[in-house]
């Protein structure tokens, strides 16, 4: 939600803009509620995930903020901890220092208090220490294999 930052972390001008279109449009189209097949896998219904960044407390909220009073408080969010700095990132100084660590318990149940604040009900948090399970490693041909994928998430 947060323009300068879209530009400074991901050269991304017009995210929050865009985005927010993207989320109305989507909402508009496939509406609130999810609807599963008999596998478990959405049909129908938005998901909009949401990875708190360190350092980036204000932004998270205001994210929630915007969904829960400009969406609605019935839409569905999953609030990812998995943030982990790269190697790229990893003992840069400057602009990307701030990214050079994970979440602070601090910072995560910052966010997780207005996401109750919000009455944002329904969806999926993360634990914290998911950092350590969800990283895929781009060193491998397929780094995202499904069958190495770990469970975790855990209803709101």
């Amino acid at each position: 939600m947060d323009e300068a930052l879209a530009l400074r972390l991901s050269h991304a001008p017009r995210y929050p803009a865009v985005a927010s279109a993207a989320i109305r449009e989507m909402v508009r189209q496939k509406g609130l509620t999810l609807r599963l097949n008999d596998r478990g896998e959405i049909q129908e219904g938005v998901i909009v995930r949401h990875l708190v960044l360190p350092g980036q407390v204000a932004n998270s909220k205001a994210v929630l903020r915007f969904l829960a009073r400009d969406i609605s408080p019935d839409i569905t969010v999953s609030i990812m901890a998995q943030y982990s700095p790269t190697p790229h990132v990893a003992g840069q100084q400057g602009l990307d220092q701030e990214l050079n660590r994970g979440v602070t318990k601090e910072e995560y149940d910052e966010v997780l208090d207005e996401m109750d604040f919000l009455g944002l009900e329904t969806g999926w948090v993360q634990d914290l220490d998911s950092r350590d399970t969800y990283q895929p490693d781009f060193a491998q041909s397929h780094p995202f294999d499904p069958g190495l994928r770990p469970t975790g998430l855990k209803p709101s």
